[in-house]
């Protein structure tokens, strides 16, 4: 083949790549486009763990995922609910995303390494950890109160292999009973037999708000976690998209939404972003 010949096969070959580039970018369609095409957002979500997602008396889910779910859904279409949820269990949680079941998943999921190596995590948009309920008026005041008490501390915990050392990881000295259900860590609590009952954060702030003014928080956190929801990998604009939604939730314009959520299942009142300087580079 001459050079002049060996020119145009290439020129050819050339001309054929980049005819076919357009039709390959459009099978690349993110699942924004898919969304917005569909009209609602399918989101995979639980329905039996308050105050995250669970059922009202008349059969409706509710919950701080939930609300994140319509951040994202208002975000999409201007309206909260036009959502679709999708029922799943915690271990559906990964498959249901990697299958395309669901658009996304906001379900109390803590972000880990293994996890983030099969799907995408958002940014997070809650921080959990394990705390410390008291009485109210009960004879110690908060958790420099417990730990001076040394042994003379009973703190009741959910039965776990890491029960032990989890709460010895606050009061090194306390005495642990261990119980087969939250209610029943509860009532230890209530009736004296514990000093003071260890769980998730989220969970004594959901049982304080119930219960106004009949319980306190101790004032000590640890084991931290971070829930962020999660989507698939290998969808950028996607990815972006939902973290955009969350961030203008958490520090700008849908900060009302999210601090309203955020009383109504934690019972606290946020901060509301400060304004001038980006809270982002502080």
């Amino acid at each position: 083949m001459t050079i002049s010949l060996r020119t145009s096969a290439l020129s050819l070959a050339t001309a054929f790549v980049l005819s076919a580039m357009p039709a390959a970018a459009q099978e690349a369609k993110s699942r924004l486009d898919e969304v917005l095409s569909r009209g609602h957002l399918v989101m995979g979500t639980g329905s039996t763990n308050a105050p995250w997602h669970f059922k009202s008396a008349d059969d409706k889910l509710q919950g701080f995922d939930i609300d994140m779910g319509r951040i994202v859904a208002k975000a999409l279409f201007g309206d909260p609910d036009k959502i679709e949820f999708v029922n799943q269990s915690s271990d559906a949680r990964i498959p249901n995303i990697t299958t395309d079941k669901v658009d996304l998943t906001c379900q109390f999921m803590t972000v880990t390494g293994e996890r983030a190596q099969q799907v995408a995590f958002t940014i997070p948009y809650y921080r959990e950890g394990v705390g410390l309920m008291l009485k109210s008026d009960g004879k110690y005041a908060d958790y420099a109160a417990l730990k001076a008490a040394g042994s003379s501390v009973t703190v009741s915990v959910l039965q776990n292999v890491y029960a032990e050392s989890m709460v010895h990881a606050a009061l090194p000295e306390a005495t642990v009973d261990q119980y087969e259900s939250v209610d029943l860590i509860y009532q230890a609590l209530e009736s004296g037999r514990a000093d003071t009952v260890a769980t998730d954060q989220s969970s004594l702030a959901w049982y304080m708000t119930q219960n106004s003014g009949r319980y306190k928080d101790a004032g000590y956190g640890w084991n931290p976690q971070s829930y962020a929801c999660g989507v698939k990998r290998g969808d950028q604009d996607w990815l972006n998209f939902v973290n955009t939604a969350l961030h203008e939730a958490m520090t700008g314009v849908e900060f009302d939404f999210y601090a309203k959520s955020y009383k109504t299942w934690f019972g606290k009142d946020l901060t509301p972003p400060q304004i001038g300087f980006p809270v982002e580079y502080k």
